[in-house]
């Protein structure tokens, strides 16, 4: 009784004001913080959510507006709610005067005279519901809402702070929330719940109590029906639609890129992305089932970029963000790690543009030492006379360092950083050949950018996530000529078994220690990068590009919504002959600088080498060995210290030696066939 006589004297007050003014004390109200702070989000180039953030006290408040919300949603809500929202200055004196006939005529509160703009000002001053001096407060504001806001802005308003349970507010968070999809499009089920929710949001909430979440959201359907706003087949199917249970979780994808975004720009609340959401999703469970069949530890990461508009498809910095095991939270495309073998392609491309070879150029495969640096294929075996050709695409360690020595590290590198790369070299060293085989530190975003110049002809370009995309500029990479004819090798080059698609050009790579694993390629559009290994960089064995990476690769391809796209036709420039048909200078490659070739039948001492102190620790009394480590020869080695032999002869290759005292030793080897090996030495 006493909420009744409560309500009656909120009508007669909201009578007497409605109907005489007060134009005075409407126009000084102070209005709350109409600026709300919505949930962060970050969508993908169609609009679509990737991810939202929380706002700060834990509350969901999705941004919405209602030209992105279905405009029967609208429509049903008005006619449920405030039938004459669009007639009424936010207070609704029929309304009003309504409800007081009601509640005296029957004893009791049959119907409220509160409108949208009333709500909307509860809402915003979280106002109680139950107060006859809250009413009056909210009745004041409505009222000095309706002046400075036009009804779409009042709409736009309760579309964000309507409670729907919990810390869900607003239309576009329930939508998602119970129903997975956006606001756009509902059924006539759904918009009545979600006219039904904000009624009473704590006890009707689906995922709590979804009985009386129903008996709520008939009774909505039942309204419109007996108002001849919903048609009775309409009606009855939307009775028969269950009423969800559960809570969608928000979607997570791009995490990596997301908070990156966040942090470069905190103040902007909609970050626009030009990812594709289905792209994004299929390459993170792709990546996910990758990394499961691998050892407990490993990490993935993936970049698809369009390399004729620099934008960015899909990232993905690990398989699972919130894996702690393998850690996920570890962006992985901006890494720095070693390449590998993936930078080969340009070393070959810089000695066509130089006019130092040609695919078809004959080049030697066999040990070399570059002044101190004797580099191994990774197989430890040697193919002889090969075409460069062959030599990319066998991912051969001799050739690549041997042209990289003719070409130059320096002008390597300034190719490089032309890309749009900033490679990392170990501090304090200048470069050196090492950077062949991935002595140079690069990230995957470095990687894929480098790929996507050499994919459009050597024209460099900034790949970029969001819709600010703009090219380089500067200086080629390589000239076109050079970056058809690297592209066309790797496109020849064999895909790997599982393989489906042909027609991409691709290189693999593995570091040393089988720390990283690589593979990146590209089509006439598209440039894909993986990264397999663990971001603790320590070995996982085994592990290898071409193996592990490369196939991930080519199952990217494949989930993109198109066939691959042909690779561009030779410039005009380019010759396309036979090694017999090219001038005589590019016939056969002509190794240049301090090159030694490396007889592998004949031993040699690699430890201590020749003319090396040795500290033993002996010029202190201590008692020290000494470690003698052999290369190539034939065992059985005999070994002899001094002139005198050691022992019996031994097929291994490292022995061990106690000297009584310091001073010169000369240390010699004869292996099987009589080939010998000296060297002297001074230990102390």
């Amino acid at each position: 009784m006493k909420r009744l006589r409560h309500f009656i004297a909120f009508c007669l007050i909201a009578l007497v004001i409605s109907g005489f003014g007060f134009d005075r004390w409407i126009t000084r109200t102070i209005l709350p913080d109409l600026a709300l702070e919505t949930s962060v989000t970050v969508l993908d180039a169609d609009g679509l959510l990737l991810r939202a953030y929380a706002v700060a006290d834990g509350r969901w408040r999705l941004p919405v507006t209602i030209d992105q919300v279905d405009p029967d949603y609208i429509r049903l809500l008005i006619a449920f709610e405030d039938k004459r929202f669009y007639k009424h200055a936010g207070v609704d004196p029929r309304a009003i005067l309504r409800a007081f006939w009601q509640a005296a005529k029957n004893g009791q509160i049959i119907s409220g005279g509160s409108t949208l703009t009333m709500q909307v000002a509860r809402l915003l001053e979280a106002g109680e519901t139950g107060k006859w001096a809250g009413k009056i407060r909210q009745f004041r504001l409505a009222l000095a809402l309706e002046r400075q806001l036009s009804k779409q802005e009042i709409l736009n308003l309760y579309l964000l702070l309507a409670p729907m349970g919990g810390n869900i507010e607003g239309v576009r968070a329930a939508t998602l929330t119970y129903f997975g999809k956006e606001p756009n499009r509902l059924t006539p089920a759904e918009a009545a719940l979600l006219v039904a929710l904000p009624q009473a949001p704590t006890s009707r909430r689906p995922d709590r109590y979804a009985a009386a979440a129903q008996i709520a959201r008939d009774r909505v359907l039942a309204r419109w029906v007996s108002a001849g706003i919903l048609p009775q087949d309409e009606a009855s199917a939307a009775f028969r639609e269950p009423v969800p249970n559960t809570r969608i979780a928000f979607a997570i994808l791009a995490p990596h890129l997301s908070d990156r975004l966040l942090t470069a720009n905190p103040a902007i609340n909609i970050h626009r992305t030009m990812l594709d959401r289905d792209l994004q999703k299929s390459i993170e469970t792709l990546l996910k089932s990758t990394v499961n069949a691998q050892n407990e530890g490993v990490s993935a990461a993936i970049i698809i970029a369009d390399h004729q508009s620099g934008a960015i498809l899909a990232s993905a910095g690990s398989a699972d963000f919130f894996d702690t095991r393998r850690r996920g939270f570890i962006d992985m495309t901006q890494a720095v790690r070693s390449p590998g073998s993936t930078l080969k392609p340009l070393i070959y491309g810089l000695a066509f543009e130089n006019g130092l070879a040609h695919p078809e150029t004959i080049i030697e495969d066999r040990p070399m030492r570059f002044g101190g640096y004797a580099p191994q294929n990774f197989d430890k075996t040697y193919r002889g006379a090969v075409h460069i050709r062959t030599a990319l695409q066998q991912s051969l360690n001799i050739p690549a360092v041997a042209v990289l020595n003719a070409v130059g590290p320096a002008q390597f590198l300034d190719r490089l950083r032309r890309a749009g790369t900033n490679p990392q070299l170990p501090a304090g060293r200048a470069p050196g050949l090492a950077i062949a085989l991935g002595g140079v530190g690069l990230t995957l975003h470095e990687l894929v950018t480098l790929y996507a110049g050499l994919a459009r002809g050597g024209e460099p370009i900034e790949i970029s996530a969001t819709n600010t995309i703009s090219r380089s500029g500067g200086n080629p990479i390589l000239l076109p000529g050079a970056a058809w004819q690297v592209a066309d090798i790797l496109a020849a080059t064999p895909p790997p078994n599982t393989a489906t698609l042909n027609q991409i050009a691709y290189k693999t790579g593995t570091s040393y220690g089988y720390r990283d694993a690589w593979a990146v390629g590209f089509d006439g559009r598209h440039v894909i990068g993986v990264w397999l290994g663990r971001p603790d960089a320590a070995s996982v064995p085994g592990i290898m590009g071409l193996s592990d990476a490369a196939p991930v690769l080519f199952e990217a391809f494949s989930r993109l919504t198109e066939l691959p796209t042909p690779l561009p036709p030779p410039p005009q420039s380019v010759l396309m002959v036979g090694n017999r048909q090219l001038p005589p200078p590019l016939q056969t490659f002509n190794a240049r600088g301090d090159i030694d070739f490396v007889d592998l039948t004949r031993p040699e001492i690699s430890f201590p080498p020749d003319g090396a102190a040795v500290d033993l620790g002996l010029s202190n009394g201590m008692a020290g060995t000494l470690v003698i480590k052999l290369n190539n020869g034939t065992p059985p080695f005999n070994w002899i210290i001094n002139g005198e032999r050691m022992g019996e002869p031994s097929f291994e290759r490292q022995t061990t030696w106690a000297p009584i005292s310091g001073g010169f030793v000369t240390i010699s080897v004869v292996d099987a066939f009589g080939r010998a090996a000296r060297a002297q030495v001074f230990l102390q």
